[in-house]
């Protein structure tokens, strides 16, 4: 004989979509109360490397490296 358990799989997936939902509604609630705390933002700072040189080991590099 075979005994009905009290949560069949049409309820847990009832449950399953509800919890979802709510967590859905409290992930959206919670980045608009994270926003209002942010700092300032701080502007990007200068490169101040001079780019690429060419340089005594770069052209032995270049001599080594011709086909």
């Amino acid at each position: 004989m075979k005994t009905e358990l009290p949560c069949n799989r049409r309820t847990f997936i009832k449950l399953a979509a509800i919890t979802g939902g709510i967590a859905a509604l409290v992930g959206l609630r919670r980045p608009a109360e994270a926003g209002r705390a942010q700092a300032t933002p701080v502007p990007p700072a200068e490169p101040t490397a001079a780019g690429y040189r060419l340089t005594e080991h770069v052209k032995r590099y270049y001599e080594t490296a011709r086909l």
